[in-house]
């Protein structure tokens, strides 16, 4: 026997015919199932109204996982994905896209000052043109006037990741 899956529409509709105190059960009965949920619900009851407080928060926990970084190319690889996870995480919490371009930005600035330089290691290479094509991606989906306030901010992230990096080509990734 399985249990037939209803749409949004459907749940919705449903939720509005509840009283406050059957809607406080259902939110802390999912909350229970899932870390993730738990998360998400803590978000939006204690941190949502201050947006730009919580993206500084990760920014500092992002920063001090990378001073935490390993030294072997293949751990590093895999820790820097962790941490992608993480911001991939947040950003679904906000569902903003600045919000998102803001942490990539952050993430790629603390992969140029931190991973090892000298590293041939391809998947170390692919995670950082990987979040660099992502962010160019993102900032093509916003509206001309907020693409200009992210701007000035990639380009300046292309220019250092082709000092430090040899390999990186910043034509590629040109907006």
């Amino acid at each position: 026997m399985s249990t037939s899956t209803y749409g949004l529409q459907d749940i919705k509709k449903e939720l509005q015919h509840l009283s406050a105190l059957q809607l406080t059960d259902l939110c802390l009965r999912l909350a229970r199932h899932k870390k993730e949920n738990k998360e998400l619900l803590a978000y939006l009851l204690f941190e949502a109204d201050n947006q730009a407080a919580f993206i500084e928060k990760v920014k500092a926990e992002v920063g001090f996982m990378f001073s935490q970084l390993p030294v072997q190319s293949y751990n590093t690889a895999k820790y820097l994905r962790k941490i992608l996870r993480l911001i991939g995480k947040y950003t679904k919490f906000i569902a903003a896209k600045e919000a998102e371009i803001d942490l990539l930005i952050n993430f790629c600035n603390n992969y140029l000052q931190y991973a090892d330089r000298k590293s041939s290691y391809k998947p170390l290479r692919l995670i950082l043109t990987r979040q660099i094509e992502k962010i160019k991606t993102t900032i093509g989906k916003l509206h001309e006037d907020v693409q200009a306030d992210y701007l000035s901010e990639y380009e300046l992230l292309l220019e250092n990741a082709e000092k430090k990096h040899p390999w990186f080509n910043k034509n590629v990734y040109v907006l």
